[in-house]
């Protein structure tokens, strides 16, 4: 396949190491794209494939990891090269040989001192995505204006085009007018964040050394990072007792957390259809409750 042979060129140029791939082998990509690990018998490396289209995405993600890495604060794949081939476009990046969860305390702590590398404005220099839905990223000096016209309102008018919107209607209208009411007290410093901090992001090498990776990265309230990893099944105890000891959460993350949640619910009915409206729903109506 021609592919492999241009992969090949590729990993060597940018490893300066000769590299000819002999063997692959399909593994878990995901629900977006397709990915193998690619081998010469001696080097190993990860590769994801997708449509041309997708390019865009390829290029983010491995600038958002190169980002992450040179933080030196939570260890990544380190990304080798992105391109395009005929019709596909691809991702290379360093194979590690993961091994379930990572050690609970050690990431708390390293997640903690990742969100300590702040930047004087909200957003980034590149949008990228969620998932495969466009995320807007354009530098904002105020984080409630971020949150609203580059978080929540395109998921609602997306939800819209989808046509949840008289289903939503109600109570996205109250939450879009008064959800500023969160962050009377509250002024979050522009922290690096993964974006996408659920379970299945997160490993663990041999040792227990957390890696993240599939990040949609920007900069923001470090909370929205946190509230992510309450969903589909959270992180255990020791997570959060070693981040709160390292940098203690506001009071006020308790219903904030909701509130963030639901930006990736909404992303999750936009994705995968409705059996996320109810919870959209819900979770919309306890943020309101609450504010």
């Amino acid at each position: 396949m021609q592919l492999w042979k241009h992969l090949s060129q590729q990993i060597s140029q940018h490893t300066q190491q000769a590299f000819e791939i002999n063997a692959h082998s399909s593994m878990g990509g995901g629900c977006i794209n397709d990915a193998y690990q690619v081998s010469d018998g001696s080097q190993h490396f990860f590769v994801k494939l997708n449509n041309i289209e997708h390019g865009d995405m390829f290029e983010t993600e491995a600038l958002s990891l190169k980002e992450i890495s040179d933080c030196g604060k939570v260890r990544v794949p380190e990304p080798i090269c992105f391109g395009q081939y005929n019709s596909q476009a691809y991702l290379v990046l360093e194979y590690l040989m993961l091994s379930g969860r990572p050690n609970s305390a050690e990431f708390g702590e390293k997640m903690a001192a990742m969100h300590r590398n702040t930047a004087r404005q909200y957003g980034w220099h590149r949008d990228n995505t969620i998932g495969s839905t466009p995320q807007q990223n354009r530098l904002t000096d105020n984080w409630v204006d971020f949150w609203r016209e580059q978080r929540l309102l395109p998921q609602l008018m997306l939800a819209e085009k989808n046509g949840y919107g008289q289903a939503l209607s109600s109570v996205a209208d109250r939450l879009v007018a008064n959800f500023d009411r969160l962050f009377d007290h509250y002024s979050p410093q522009a922290s690096m964040l993964h974006g996408d901090l659920w379970g299945g992001n997160a490993a663990a090498l041999a040792d227990g050394t957390p890696v993240i990776f599939d990040p949609a990265l920007y900069y923001g309230d470090r909370e929205a990072d946190i509230a992510m990893t309450y969903l589909f099944g959270g992180f255990d105890a020791q997570f959060y007792a070693a981040y709160n000891e390292a940098w203690p959460l506001d009071e006020g993350f308790k219903v904030r957390r909701t509130f963030y949640n639901l930006y990736h619910i909404l992303n999750h009915l936009n994705l995968f259809g409705t059996a996320y409206l109810g919870q959209a729903i819900s979770m919309s109506e306890r943020v309101l409750a609450e504010i």
